[in-house]
């Protein structure tokens, strides 16, 4: 049964760094609520040490996934919004070699990383497999501790706590699942857009939902460009090329782009075949995951893991469908994608850790194909089929990176995740939705039992599938 969550397009979509939003991104929001509670507890000048405990997923892939860089960068209060990327190996190395760090860039402790941070592989905290514990230390021992889980998209929960804790608000338009989204819909005669538009009022000003989701926009296209522009290899020693800025040159020839609108300005005004267009939308994903891999900035959407889907998806309707680009066109889709992965949130999983990759990529598709089929004329139950058919054919999709990094199956998947919505999109369009024979209530319902069915050595362990098939030797995992 759908939860009575209530989340906003923004708790879905989100700034911050790769590679993962539960590895990263989620130890990272953990350390600064942590932080937050000690202050009220105790002055941070009366900390002489720190530790963190890592169980479960966190500790199987953290390494692979920064979750250690991620804890370190948070105790020195930075944040990954605004964090620079480029400084980050140049702050983890300076920690390594004074044994200590300043917390939030006050107050000096002794820190070792590889005393301070503690994996526990074989060990499983009951609530969640991707747990945390923190203890501050003084002079005279222990004085404060607390147990986070990161539960999938940078969502963070402190034990004890509910899920659902958050500050309620009454919306125009409630919806726990996407039956109620459409009954919705249907009675008061709005799109889907137009409805979460009316809910996310409740929490901004429309100025404020505006600037914040075109904020979101800029960082996505930029991130596809800077991942189109960046060779070499990534870090991790997996010693995996990458492929994107390779394709953009083979498809754009000798013609250069000074920015991202300049580069979909050219693209707009050419027109390509099918096989070019399927190329395109498979640079745009890549190029977007491999900037995740090397800890680049992206937008969670819903995942880091599958960051890639959405903006590939995004750049697919407005370079090759609509052949402009309109702010509000941009901020329906997202307003979309936003809902759609909420439902997810409520009455499943976006933790791969929890559901295995289809709780990633197929989260994201299915995010994406809703939001392409309205954006192209499609109804409400079209919209929703759209959205179903992804998931669908998504359904069992394990988690296996090879080596614990998010680069092998995983950037490829993000193309192919890209690809599904937008066939599902289409088929959605050319369909009568009143003969669906599956709902997207159904299929959100199937992919919770699929998740809890499927064995954990699948779900983001590095212990299964792939990761244990090809062969590899990493110094840093």
């Amino acid at each position: 049964m759908a939860s009575k969550e209530q989340i906003s397009v923004f708790d879905i979509l989100k700034i911050g760094i790769g590679p993962s939003s539960s590895h990263t991104l989620g130890p990272w929001r953990a350390v600064q609520k942590f932080m937050s509670e000690l202050e009220k507890e105790a002055s941070l000048s009366d900390v002489t040490s720190l530790e963190v405990t890592l169980y479960g997923s966190l500790a199987k892939t953290g390494k692979g996934h920064g979750t250690d860089k991620a804890i370190m960068l948070s105790l020195l209060g930075e944040e990954p919004e605004t964090v620079d990327t480029e400084s980050i190996d140049q702050k983890i190395q300076k920690i390594i070699s004074d044994n200590s760090l300043s917390l939030k860039g006050k107050h000096v402790i002794t820190f070792g990383p590889r005393s301070s941070i503690i994996f526990k592989k074989n060990e499983v905290l009951p609530f969640h497999p991707n747990g945390m514990t923190l203890a501050a230390h003084s002079v005279h021992g222990r004085i404060f501790e607390e147990t986070y889980f990161s539960v999938g998209g940078g969502f963070v929960v402190k034990e004890g706590e509910s899920l659902n804790a958050k500050d309620e608000v009454r919306l125009p338009f409630p919806c726990s699942r996407p039956q109620d989204l459409h009954d919705q819909c249907v009675a008061e005669e709005l799109s889907i857009a137009e409805l979460v538009w009316a809910n996310e009022k409740t929490w901004r000003a429309p100025e404020t939902i505006n600037s914040g989701l075109l904020r979101i926009w800029h960082e996505m296209k930029s991130c596809v460009f800077r991942g189109c522009h960046s060779p070499g290899e990534l870090p991790g020693g997996l010693h995996t090329i990458r492929r994107a800025p390779r394709l953009y040159q083979h498809l754009m020839g000798n013609v250069s782009h000074q920015n991202p609108d300049d580069l979909m300005k050219n693209l707009i005004k050419k027109d390509y075949s099918f096989q070019e267009v399927l190329k395109w939308v498979s640079c745009f994903a890549i190029a977007v995951n491999e900037e995740n891999a090397a800890f680049g900035r992206v937008v969670t959407a819903p995942t880091n893991g599958a960051a890639g889907v959405i903006p590939a998806v995004l750049l697919y309707y407005l370079c090759f469908c609509r052949k402009s680009v309109d702010e509000k066109s941009v901020i329906r889709f997202l307003l979309i994608c936003g809902e759609i992965g909420s439902f997810y949130k409520k009455g499943a999983t976006i933790s791969a850790a929890m559901g295995g990759c289809q709780a990633e990529i197929g989260v994201s598709s299915s995010m994406a194909a809703a939001a392409l089929t309205e954006c192209l004329g499609g109804s409400v139950k079209q919209t929703l089929m759209a959205a179903e058919i992804a998931m669908e054919h998504h359904l069992g999709l394990t988690c296996d990176p090879i080596g614990g990094l998010v680069q092998i199956p995983c950037i490829e998947r993000n193309t192919m995740g890209a690809v599904k919505a937008i066939t599902a999109s289409h088929l959605a369009l050319e369909s009568d939705a009143k003969d669906a024979k599956v709902t997207l209530d159904n299929v959100i319902n199937t992919m919770w039992e699929t998740a809890r069915d499927m064995n954990s050595k699948y779900k983001e362990t590095s212990e299964g599938g792939l990761a244990t098939n090809i062969p590899v030797s990493l110094p840093e995992c």
